[in-house]
């Protein structure tokens, strides 16, 4: 059965940063395929500290979504269409990331992301209409996405022997800043005099202190796993430059041995990434309707605006300890779908108790719900399962997520329209226990054991 080593070392078959040139340079330690401990130390602390703001831009206004509402005059579906802005910010943008990062390497466009997002945080609240909150939140989305498509293949570029516990660490960050910003968002405005753009403007502070780990790699050039190294003038600069030559030497001596894998690889004719975008799509789809609506369900069902904010803080907090105990686990199945078929169940039992019984179970479902939105890291380590060469984490990593962000879009729209015509919760979970069916037919489909290279 696979587990770490095994899937780095079939990974880093095609892979060209793996592959030493020339003499070690003073950066590296010891061997010389290793880049300096101090230098992996700062990326995997980057790599936290990202991760910690891929999600308080969403899970901050769900549990204010009301006040906003009121404070900017929406209606229902204009919220709906507010709460659908993430993943169609993430399937448009998430698109441009593996350009991104081979003409300015993916350090600095992570860093370059974490700018926007808390540019995009800390105007949106005071813009002062609809529509300038709508652009503001999509300047701190774009963030978001280039960072969400790109963190597979920084975990895959600096940790090749260890995919599966860097994921398992940052999707374990990820949920905790989701959880937290849900938490506290509500205490926090209310220790600020009750002003809603104060509860969210002050997570733009999470945000610019994660733009530091990112500088140090801002001159990195280094190619994406597979990607070819792109024309230098000159000597490269920085604490990784040596690294980025190392592996620009590899992609040369790939290219001299014969054609590029990249331009061979038709993504689009793998059976197994049409599955895995579709079941990233409808788990995506989940959670951003937990995000945005669950907060109101429980208020209006009679739960407290705090209490409903810590409902979701529990909801989102279950991926803490799941996000790196998932990982893990999947890494030594052949198979993901088990997996897949658990969470769903738990999905589906907690949509089923929030439309029986919302308030009075309401600990019950939010524990379940958190279970099945874990879901996320599971697509995340099967893009790394399902892939052989670096080349085809880079192309697995941007087609599923932006297909599956793409396919997410409508899911949150509709259940605002639904919830306003409908005067009710009740066809909206409806929908939501709904498109639990299909996300496992997908998902099982996804966790077959073979590689999309196989196939394309």
């Amino acid at each position: 059965m696979p587990d770490d080593e095994t899937q780095t070392q079939t990974l880093n078959r095609g892979g060209a940063a793996r592959t030493p040139a020339g003499p070690p340079p003073p950066q590296l330690s010891g061997a010389a395929e290793a880049p300096a401990p101090w230098l992996l130390r700062l990326i995997a602390v980057g790599l936290v500290l990202a991760a910690l703001n891929l999600r308080p831009a969403i899970t901050s206004l769900g549990a204010l979504l009301e006040e906003v509402r009121e404070g900017l005059h929406m209606s229902g579906s204009v919220a709906g269409v507010l709460t659908s802005v993430p993943p169609l910010c993430f399937a448009v943008f998430g698109v441009m990331a593996p350009r991104l990062a081979r003409r300015f390497g993916a350090g600095a466009v992570v860093c370059a992301g974490m700018v926007a997002i808390a540019a995009g945080l800390v105007i949106r609240p005071y813009i002062g209409s609809t529509a300038g909150f709508l652009a503001a939140s999509a300047l701190a989305l774009m963030g978001i996405a280039v960072s969400n498509i790109l963190m597979p293949v920084i975990v895959k570029r600096w940790f090749p022997d260890r995919v599966g516990t860097m994921t398992g660490l940052y999707s374990m960050a990820l949920a905790l800043g989701t959880a937290l910003a849900a938490a506290v968002t509500v205490p926090l405005t209310g220790a600020m005099g009750g002003d809603w753009q104060s509860g969210l403007a002050v997570w733009a502070g999470l945000a610019a202190l994660a733009v530091l780990p990112w500088i140090v790699l801002v001159r990195d050039r280094t190619p994406a796993p597979g990607q070819p190294a792109p024309a230098r003038s000159g000597a490269a600069s920085g604490p990784s430059a040596s690294v980025s030559g190392r592996a620009a030497g590899a992609s040369g001596q790939a290219s001299a041995s014969g054609p590029a894998e990249a331009p061979a690889l038709r993504i689009t004719r793998s059976r197994t990434a049409w599955g895995l975008a579709c079941f990233f799509g409808l788990q995506a789809t989940a959670a951003y309707i937990t995000m945005g609506w669950m907060p109101q369900i429980f208020r209006d069902a009679g739960v407290s605006a705090g209490t409903a904010g810590v409902l979701l803080a529990v909801t989102m907090a279950m991926g803490v300890p799941l996000a790196f105990v998932i990982p893990r686990v999947a890494a030594r199945l052949k198979q993901q779908g088990p997996i897949v078929v658990v969470l769903g169940l738990c999905g589906l039992i907690g949509y089923g108790g929030l439309y029986l019984a919302p308030a009075a179970g309401a600990w019950a479902w939010a524990l379940l719900l958190g279970v099945a939105n874990c879901a996320f890291p599971l697509a995340l380590t099967m893009i790394g399962m399902r892939t052989r060469t670096g080349a085809g984490v880079v192309r697995l990593s941007a087609f599923a997520q932006s297909t599956g962000y793409l396919l997410s879009i409508p899911g949150p729209l509709l259940v605002g329209v639904l919830y306003q015509h409908s005067g009710g919760w009740g066809l909206p979970i409806a929908l939501m226990a709904g498109l639990m069916i299909p996300q496992m037919v997908a998902g099982v489909l996804a966790g077959r054991d073979r590689t999309i290279e196989d196939e394309c």
